[in-house]
């Protein structure tokens, strides 16, 4: 099963449309997350029309109407294998034991809102994966998206993918 995981698209604030090769990749995910911070509901229908699965919650930037379609905590369970998703997990100092303690019951959480990517393993074996963003690199080298496969119930394959300069 191949994932897409995406974070603060922030459209169309910082970027007019999501980035080609990430678009691309949709038609090759069986399940796609997006961890918040959308900005405007074209993406999410977007999204909606063109993934065969959607996991996706709103973020702090979201106003009313995002917050009306989507939850602040998502949850799948794909082969096994428990995800949680959510847009904000506080600083980077303590988030994994945070984590681990709030998502008890989960395997991988993916999350958002620094727009850094951060792929790192709590104690517990909790998995935490941020994404980074497509549209707004901020003062990361570049833009970024993630994909990975769950095979056997294992997470296998999590890369990420730096995007070129618009």
């Amino acid at each position: 099963m191949r994932l897409l995981l995406m974070t603060d698209t922030h459209l169309p604030k910082r970027a007019k449309e999501l980035p080609e090769p990430l678009l691309a990749e949709l038609p090759r995910a069986d399940v796609v997350f997006h961890a918040g911070d959308w900005v405007d509901e074209a993406t999410l229908d977007l999204l909606e029309s063109r993934s065969r699965r959607l996991v996706a919650v709103y973020g702090n930037n979201d106003g009313p109407p995002l917050r009306a379609r989507l939850p602040e905590t998502a949850y799948a369970d794909l082969d096994g294998l428990r995800f949680a998703v959510i847009h904000e997990t506080g600083p980077a100092q303590g988030r994994e034991t945070r984590c681990a303690a709030r998502f008890p019951d989960t395997d991988v959480l993916v999350f958002g809102h620094s727009h850094i990517p951060w792929d790192t393993t709590a104690p517990t074996g909790l998995r935490l994966l941020n994404p980074g963003s497509p549209t707004d690199r901020r003062r990361q080298p570049h833009c970024t998206y993630m994909t990975a496969t769950v095979t056997d119930g294992r997470l296998r394959d999590v890369t990420l993918h730096p995007l070129p300069p618009r």
